[in-house]
C-alpha cells in the first residue's frame, strides 16, 4: 500500500477531475456528445455538441457555432459552449480542419467553417431562424468565412480576440457581418496583425474597426451602434485580460452570453454572472495533475517488479554543496532554452512543413530542442567537472517508460469515454491522438526523446546535491528546468500589462506558447528528478518525458498538409 499510494492518488484525481467536468458540463440537463460533421472533398469535421433539455424537432432552440483558435481544439471553447447551452442555445463545438480530431488541413475549406453552419442548420432541433456564430481568434476566421458562405443563414455574430478582413476573412463593412459584437481585451497580444493599431487598448481609434462600425470618429466601448432589426447592430467590449486569457475571463464570456440574449429570439435567460464553465475547469485540472501522478505511480509499482529489479538504485548525487559551479550550472540550465527560445523558434519557422513532417509549429519547437541539445553538449565540454556513474540499462528503461505512459494513455481514453472530457488547464492540454496524430508521434518522438535524453544528462549529473531533502530536489528540479521561462513571461507579460503591448521582438504567438513552457518543463524536472532517485539513471526519465511530450505537442498542434 506505502508503494501504491502515488497510484491510487492518481486514480483519484483522474477519475475524481472527470467526474466533476462530466458533471458540470452536463448541468441542468444538457446532452453532450461527439458527432462527425461532413466536410468537403470527403473530410470529416469532428465537434461536440451540446443540447439543453426541451430542444427538440417540435420545441426547437436558438443554436450557436462556437469555434477554438489556431493550434486550440474544441475543448478550449468550453466556458463559451458550457455557458451558451445552459442559456437554451443547441452548440457546436467544431474542431477547425487540421485541428483536434477534425481530417483536412488547417486553413483549408475555410476553416471548416462552412461546414460547421451546415450541419448546425441541418439538426432539427435548431430554430433556423436564430443562429448565432462565436469564434476565438483564428475560430473568428472560421465563423466569418461560414457568414461569406451562407449570408442569410444566422443572425449575428460574437468575435473574441479576431477581426475581420486581410489576410484571412472577408472585409469587414458597416452591414457585413450582421450584428457583430466585438470581444477584443484591452491586453491582446495581435492588436497589430488584426486591426492595425500598436496597442489593444487603441482598437476603437483605429481606421479598420471604424470602418467596420460605420462611424467617423473612435469607437466608443460598451456604446450600441447600429440596428438588431436591420442586421447592422455593433458593439465593443474589451475585458481587462489577454489573448489567450479570453477562455477563462468571466467577462468575456459573459459579454458573449449577453450578445446573443440581445440578437437570437428564445433560449432561457440568465444574468451574465449566472457562471459555473469554471468548475470544469476545476475538474479538468485535477485530471491533469491526476494524469502525471498515475504515471509517475505507474513507474514505481513497476520498479517493484522482479523484470525491473536491475533499474533499482538509489540516486548517487556527486555535487556536494549549492557553491558557484553549481549555482552557474543551475542559471545555465534554467536562462539558455529561455534566451534561445524566441531566435530558435522563429528560425525553425524556415523549416516549414511538409508530408513527412506535417506540424509547423512542432517543427519550430524541434528546431529549439535541437538547438539547445546542441548547446548543452557544448556546455559539457567546457564546464569539465566530475562525472557521475549513471546504472544505465537501456531495454528495461525503454520498457518501463512506454508502460507508464500507456498507463496514462489509458486512463485518457477512459476519462473521455466515461466522461467525454481530456486532460487540460487553460492553454495546457493533453488529448488523446487521432491517425494521422500517430504518424506524426511516429516522426518526431525520436529527435525529440534525443533532446531529453541530452538535457535530463546534464540534469541529473549537475543539479542534484547530496543530502538534500525530497522537497529541496523537487522544488530545485522545477525551478532549474522552468525558472527561466518563468523569467521570459515575467519580461513578455509584465511589459505588455505596464505599456499596453509586448516588448520589442517578442512575436505574439511564440509569446503564447511560451506560456505552456513554465509548467511543461517544471514537470519535465519532477519526472527527472523523481526517477533518477528511484533508478540513479537518466534514460528512464528522459524517454518517459520524450514520449509524453512528444505525444503532447503533436496532438494539440495543427496539422498544416496541403
Amino acid at each position: 500500500m506505502k508503494r501504491g499510494w502515488l497510484f491510487l492518488l492518481g486514480l483519484l484525481l483522474v477519475f475524481g477531475g472527470g467526474f466533476l467536468a462530466g458533471r458540470v458540463q452536463t448541468a441542468d440537463g444538457i446532452t453532450v456528445t461527439d458527432v462527425a460533421v461532413p466536410g468537403a472533398d470527403g473530410v470529416t469535421l469532428r465537434a461536440l455538441l451540446y443540447v439543453p433539455k426541451g430542444a427538440t424537432a417540435k420545441t426547437p432552440a436558438p443554436g450557436v457555432l462556437a469555434v477554438h483558435g489556431y493550434i486550440n481544439s474544441r475543448e478550449t471553447q468550453d466556458g463559451f459552449a458550457i455557458e451558451f447551452a445552459r442559456r437554451g442555445y443547441v452548440v457546436l463545438a467544431l474542431d477547425q480542419t487540421g485541428h483536434g480530431a477534425s481530417g483536412g488541413a488547417a486553413f483549408s475549406q475555410g476553416f471548416g467553417g462552412p461546414a460547421g453552419l451546415a450541419y448546425l442548420r441541418s439538426l432539427p432541433m435548431v430554430d433556423k431562424a436564430n443562429i448565432g456564430l462565436e469564434g476565438h481568434s483564428m475560430g473568428g476566421w472560421t465563423v466569418l468565412a461560414a457568414a461569406a458562405v451562407m449570408p442569410r443563414d444566422y443572425r449575428s455574430v460574437v468575435l473574441e480576440g479576431s477581426s475581420t478582413g486581410k489576410p484571412f476573412a472577408a472585409e469587414g463593412t458597416a452591414f457585413w457581418p450582421r450584428n457583430l459584437a466585438l470581444v477584443y481585451s484591452r491586453y491582446d497580444e495581435f492588436a497589430p496583425l488584426m486591426w492595425g493599431v500598436p496597442r489593444a487598448a487603441d482598437v476603437g481609434s483605429g481606421d479598420k474597426l471604424r470602418a467596420v462600425f460605420g462611424t467617423p470618429g473612435p469607437v466608443v466601448a460598451d456604446k450600441l451602434y447600429g440596428d438588431v432589426e436591420l442586421g447592422t447592430a455593433r458593439i465593443l467590449w474589451q475585458p481587462a485580460t489577454t489573448h489567450p486569457g479570453d477562455h477563462i475571463s468571466r467577462e468575456a464570456i459573459g459579454r458573449a452570453t449577453d450578445w446573443f440574449a440581445q440578437t437570437l429570439e428564445g433560449g432561457t435567460p440568465r444574468p451574465a454572472g449566472d457562471q459555473i464553465w469554471m468548475w470544469k475547469e476545476l475538474g479538468t485540472a485535477l485530471a491533469l495533475g491526476g494524469f502525471v501522478t498515475l504515471m509517475l505511480g505507474a513507474f514505481e509499482l513497476l520498479l517493484a517488479l522482479p523484470v525491473f529489479a536491475g533499474l533499482r538504485h538509489a540516486g548517487q548525487a556527486i555535487v556536494q554543496e549549492r557553491d558557484s559551479r553549481w549555482r552557474l550550472n543551475a542559471a545555465l540550465t534554467a536562462l539558455i532554452p529561455a534566451v534561445t527560445y524566441l531566435p530558435l523558434f522563429l528560425v525553425g519557422a524556415l523549416a516549414g512543413f511538409n508530408t513527412v513532417a506535417p506540424q509547423w509549429i512542432t517543427n519550430q519547437l524541434l528546431v529549439w530542442a535541437l538547438g539547445n541539445a546542441a548547446i548543452t553538449l557544448l556546455l559539457g565540454l567546457v564546464l569539465k567537472g566530475d562525472k557521475p556513474r549513471f546504472d544505465t540499462r537501456w531495454p528495461a528503461s525503454i520498457a518501463i517508460a512506454a508502460l507508464s505512459v500507456a498507463v496514462g494513455y489509458a486512463a485518457l481514453l477512459a476519462s473521455e469515454k466515461l466522461f467525454l472530457t481530456d486532460f487540460r488547464f487553460w492553454v495546457l492540454a493533453v488529448r488523446p491522438m487521432t491517425g494521422d496524430q500517430w504518424k506524426s508521434f511516429a516522426v518526431y518522438v525520436l529527435p525529440f526523446t534525443a533532446f531529453f535524453l541530452v538535457t535530463l544528462r546534464a540534469f541529473c549529473a549537475r543539479l542534484p546535491v547530496q543530502g538534500d531533502s525530497w522537497l529541496q530536489s523537487y522544488g530545485w528540479a522545477k525551478w532549474a528546468m522552468g525558472g527561466g521561462f518563468a523569467l521570459f513571461l515575467l519580461i513578455a507579460y509584465g511589459g505588455l500589462f505596464l505599456t499596453g503591448a509586448l516588448p520589442p521582438l517578442f512575436d505574439p504567438l511564440a509569446s503564447i506558447i511560451a506560456i505552456q513552457f513554465w509548467p511543461l518543463l517544471a514537470t519535465v524536472g519532477v519526472v527527472a528528478m523523481f526517477t533518477w532517485r528511484r533508478t540513479n539513471s537518466y534514460v528512464p526519465g528522459a524517454i518517459l518525458c520524450g514520449l509524453a511530450v512528444t505525444w503532447y505537442i503533436v496532438a494539440g498542434t495543427a496539422t498544416h498538409i496541403v
